[in-house]
């Protein structure tokens, strides 16, 4: 008999294939309970190396042995005349049906039974509107989320190679039409985390993520990585590369390329991804130099500069080192985010982004660079506009682009446009700090409130102690007319990053509205610090201040109101006129078009009237009406907008339309200090209207409820000793 012939006699084979199928089956069981214990992975991977180590027991157990009616005997020692070895055979063959039977019921279920966590309900009760299934169709199988790379080098300090590797794959592909890749800020959120990716792919609204891993020793790097299917988990492609670092474009080129052939290139119009090459030292630098531009402080802004001055000197002919070099200057200005006098860092951006263009004028980093730049220094907004979209054309996937895009579209009183961007932008960066404060911003300056709250709530799990978040819900808050709970968010922000200047600029201007002047002064950035000083009585304190802040370039509008609070008139007119050559020249830098009225050339035109300019005076009331239509013919519907249509009423002698303007601001949440002895003294001749003390005392009612809670609570000051006035 054969050896072949024997093993079927043992019924060797019938064991393998019983031990196999039922092998199979209590895995899919063990993974089932282990699922809903949430057990770690290890639990598993121990149950399939046992059942691994079992197999060969199993057949050389088949083997040896044999299954008698007196029991398990050893092969030798059993009369083949006595054999029952076909009949136990004939057994096994109705087991391994039976498991058979099981395991196909298995494949069943798993193929058509939806799974526990999928909405039961159909589309059309999911989907409220077309425009949410529009949405979950765009994504169906052309998004992309590239998670940052894990390090596994030894040298901690090769982080930020792994982090430059990602995100120039992200980049790759986002220049690819139609295909939506997540922002890189809102990816690397979930660096270090354990997240669920079908967690991760539901924020960031993918349906695919490309995950990784990066080893560099000397001048050899290992690459790995997989793309993944985020509803079911399922490894589309996977791959490793061991190169000299000199190959290191090659990789990225090779793996833009392998995810595109995954996700069906034929509908993304059969595109190919391309890196540019440089030194590999260089790229090094370059790499690192970015993620250090991200931090967006002092430190890390002097170090990016020192490594892009290497890199360009390693390499005089790479575009985008040049570029950055640029940026960063541009972001070191001692306006900005770094200590350059602004003169000399406007200089050196200049110089760097025109080398930068001359090299490679294509360089979608030195487009957002220059559009950045002459939107910032030259005022030239619809240039920095042509810029910015250019640079955007060749990649999607600048965030900060497109921030800076949609800042130039607000200069130019595109408050709609604006708002679109930025949801665009939104929707593929979500964790973008910049990004969604600017979008909260936008909903409260249409007067959509409670769209911003939603959104930021939305947000609340992954941030849940980011400064800059509790900073925007005390924004939306406080323009709500709710004091009481934007102090607690403005606090919790102040405790968390007391030199973050915008911050600090919204958590005075609750305090201003809430009365609590002394305080205001010490936390305000100077420019309302100098009107909260006014309010105090402190008004010779309060011009200096003022005065200083608008030399720096500062916003001059509490300056203006302090001066015309104070009845200061001609000396408005004379720091207006030394400042600014004309009424052009302070429009054109001060367009006063964002949405939020426009109170500075209310004060301009008060103070023209009031020193008999006439012709001053219309030509600033000009300026003030047409401001004020264009952000109501964008949508625009806030406080302070109501509060600036009023004084324009005011100065127009209307005070019916004055009072229609307030009762809206106050029904708002806009707080009018009408004790003061100088606030808002513009409005001071409508003291003893009927209609006008009732707002007031409307006003002043949920005023005094605001600062009950914040009373109850312990939330900041009650009233200070003011210089007050009775009501007239």
């Amino acid at each position: 008999m054969s050896f072949f012939e024997e093993l079927k006699r043992r019924n060797v084979f019938r064991v393998g294939i019983a031990y196999a199928v039922s092998a199979w089956i209590l895995l899919q069981v063990v993974d089932l309970v282990l699922e809903n214990i949430e057990a770690p992975p290890m639990v598993m991977q121990v149950f399939m190396l046992a059942l691994a180590v079992g197999f060969p027991i199993a057949l050389i157990f088949a083997w040896a042995f044999e299954i008698t009616p007196e029991g398990v005997k050893l092969e030798k020692d059993v009369d083949r005349s006595k054999s029952i070895a076909r009949e136990t055979g004939q057994k096994m063959n109705r087991h391994i049906i039976i498991a058979l039977s099981i395991a196909v019921v298995f494949l069943l279920v798993d193929r058509f039974i939806p799974d526990k966590n999928t909405d039961p309900q159909p589309v059309t009760e999911k989907v409220e509107n077309t425009q949410d299934l529009a949405s979950v169709a765009e994504t169906t199988d052309k998004s992309i989320a590239v998670l940052p790379f894990v390090n596994m080098s030894s040298d901690p300090e090769q982080e930020y190679f792994a982090d430059g590797i990602s995100e120039e794959i992200l980049n790759a592909l986002a220049g690819v039409d139609e295909l939506k890749v997540a922002g890189r800020t809102s990816s690397f959120a979930f660096k270090g985390k354990n997240e669920d990716l079908l967690a991760i792919g539901k924020v960031l609204r993918v349906n695919h993520i490309l995950e990784g891993s990066v080893r560099k020793s000397g001048n050899r790097v290992r690459i790995t990585a997989q793309l993944i299917k985020v509803d079911d988990g399922f490894h589309m492609w996977s791959e490793t590369w061991d190169r000299e670092l000199d190959d290191i474009f090659v990789i990225q080129d090779e793996i833009s390329t392998a995810i595109l052939a995954q996700m069906k290139t034929q509908l993304l119009g059969g595109q190919q991804t391309q890196t540019t090459s440089t030194d590999p030292r260089a790229y090094e630098l370059y790499l690192l130099a970015k993620q250090r531009i991200y931090d967006r402080n002092k430190a890390s802004l002097e170090m990016a500069e020192k490594l892009l001055i290497e890199a360009t000197t390693i390499d005089p002919t790479y575009a985008s080192a040049f570029a950055q070099l640029g940026i960063t200057y541009n972001l070191s200005a001692d306006d900005a985010y770094g200590s350059i006098p602004v003169a000399i860092a406007k200089e050196k951006s200049k110089f760097n982004l025109n080398k930068a263009l001359q090299l490679d004028p294509e360089n979608a980093e030195a487009l957002s660079g220059m559009g950045l730049f002459v939107g910032t220094h030259e005022l030239d907004y619809q240039k920095a506009i042509t810029l910015l979209e250019k640079a955007i054309a060749i990649n999607p996937n600048m965030t900060d682009a497109n921030t800076w895009l949609a800042s130039a579209l607000d200069r130019t009183g595109k408050i709609q446009a604006s708002f679109e961007l930025r949801k665009q932008t939104f929707e593929r960066d979500p964790l973008h700090a910049p990004t969604f404060g600017n979008l909260e911003q936008k909903y409260v300056i249409l007067g959509q409130p409670e769209q911003a709250l939603k959104m930021l709530e939305g947000l609340r799990a992954y941030l849940p102690d980011d400064a800059q978040l509790m900073g925007d819900f005390g924004q939306v808050y406080l323009m709500s007319g709710h004091l009481a709970e934007a102090q607690k968010y403005f606090q919790t922000s102040f405790e968390k990053e007391p030199l973050n200047v915008v911050n600090r600029l919204w958590y005075g201007l609750n305090l201003m509205n809430s009365r609590q002047y002394e305080l205001a002064a010490s936390i305000a950035p100077d420019p309302l610090a100098t009107l909260a000083l006014s309010r105090l009585g402190r008004t010779e304190e309060a011009l200096i201040l003022g005065k200083k802040a608008i030399d720096s370039g500062q916003a001059p509008s509490w300056y203006f109101q302090a001066l015309a609070e104070n009845e200061r008139y001609e000396e408005l007119v004379g720091v207006l006129e030394s400042r600014w050559s004309d009424l052009d020249d302070f429009s054109r830098e001060r367009p006063g078009i964002r949405g939020y009225g426009y109170r500075a050339m209310g004060y301009i035109a008060l103070a023209y009237r009031m020193v008999g300019n006439d012709l001053k005076f219309n030509d600033a009331m000009s300026r003030l009406r047409s401001a004020l239509d264009s952000q109501l013919a964008e949508g625009a519907d806030n406080g302070p907008l109501s509060v600036s249509q009023a004084q324009y009423a005011m100065l127009v002698d209307d005070h019916d339309a004055a009072i229609g303007f307030l009762e809206k601001a106050f029904d708002q949440g806009f707080y009018l200090d009408t004790t003061n002895k100088t606030a808002f003294h513009i409005f001071k001749p409508l003291n003893g209207d009927p209609r006008y003390d009732a707002a007031k005392a409307g006003m002043e009612a949920r005023l005094e409820e605001e600062l009950k809670k914040m009373e109850s609570e312990s939330l900041g000051l009650r009233h200070t000793n003011l210089p007050t006035e009775p009501s007239e």
